[in-house]
């Protein structure tokens, strides 16, 4: 009977040990840091021009629950849980999503700079030397041997001046057949080989990258540890402001969130809400955000927080420049 009293002790005290050790295959999802940008932002050979304001970057956190995590989650109105399967792929494990997150971050910085010196200098006609890998298609050759931000130098041997000269060295290789690429990644050289050949949904053979022009003066973006896509709105508006004299931010805290094209069109983000509630904790004035989000913003509730809707860039441009 000693024996049987024990066990039945242990039965709840390792229950209650699993409950709160044994990460389940569930998420919480809400408001991450907010991050001023105009310090992450470097650039070489032109003026710099501060702001008195600031401008921040929005984002939204998630972490793995265990079940007492998710109980305390359900309780916690600012929180959402989630299935897995709502934030990974399928068969994706934390590392690649991980590395998925960052290289779409670093995509988002590479398309913010070049909306910018696209307005502010003749870029992307003036340029520097060699490519710059903007994207990678998945399932390609190139997906993950050539990252976002990579400087393709030569291919096959033959030097790369412009993107022009990097696609007509692809496109003359035949399907099935091997490229060199040299490219420079962080400063170092690197070879990369890659088969071109349909992928990615095309019948064309590809190696499965998006190239544009090196930029003409050397910018550099750090963004931490925070992933994905919908920062480009945050980093094209403080890059923008340090390159030109004036003040966007008219002394004030400027939230955004809405990830870039290179042709300067906003696309809707996730979190809208929790960016709200971001935007709010680092004492913005204004959450600029993509129009489509603009609905589910307001179901953050009360907040005094100006919400602005914007489909392109130049409309987030001109709403400050008519604020200054």
């Amino acid at each position: 009977m000693r024996f049987l009293r024990r066990v039945w002790l242990l039965v709840p005290l390792a229950a209650a040990l699993a409950a709160v050790t044994i990460y389940l295959p569930y998420y919480s999802i809400g408001p991450g840091p907010a991050k001023a940008v105009q310090p992450l932002i470097r650039f070489d050979d032109r003026p710099r021009y501060e702001s008195e304001g600031s401008f921040v970057l929005t984002s939204v956190r998630f972490d793995q629950l265990t079940a007492y995590g998710i109980v305390v989650a359900w309780l916690d109105p600012g929180v959402s849980v989630v299935p897995r399967s709502d934030l990974f792929a399928p068969g994706e494990t934390a590392q690649q999503e991980r590395e998925r997150s960052i290289s779409q971050m670093d995509q988002s910085k590479l398309d913010a700079a070049f909306v910018v010196l696209e307005e502010l200098t003749d870029y992307p006609e003036e340029h520097g030397d060699g490519v710059l890998i903007e994207s990678v298609v998945e399932g390609c050759a190139a997906d993950g041997e050539l990252f976002p931000g990579d400087i393709v130098q030569a291919i096959d041997g033959s030097e790369v001046e412009d993107v022009g000269d990097a696609r007509r060295i692809i496109r003359t290789t035949a399907s099935g057949a091997q490229l060199t690429f040299d490219v420079t990644v962080d400063g170092e050289p690197e070879t990369v080989s890659l088969t071109r050949e349909p992928c990615g949904g095309s019948e064309r053979p590809l190696v499965g990258v998006s190239m544009i022009e090196s930029f003409p003066f050397d910018v550099r973006i750090r963004s931490g540890s925070i992933g994905g896509p919908s920062a480009g709105l945050a980093w094209a508006l403080a890059l923008y402001d340090l390159l030109t004299p004036g003040d966007l931010t008219g002394g004030r805290t400027i939230a955004s969130t809405g990830q870039l094209g290179i042709d300067g069109t906003i696309y809707p983000i996730g979190g809208a809400a929790d960016k709200v509630v971001a935007a709010e904790s680092a004492d913005a004035s204004v959450l600029m955000l993509p129009m489509s989000n603009i609905e589910e913003a307001r179901t953050a509730g009360e907040s005094e927080i100006e919400l602005v809707p914007v489909e392109t860039f130049g409309e987030a441009l001109a709403y400050l420049q008519g604020n200054e």
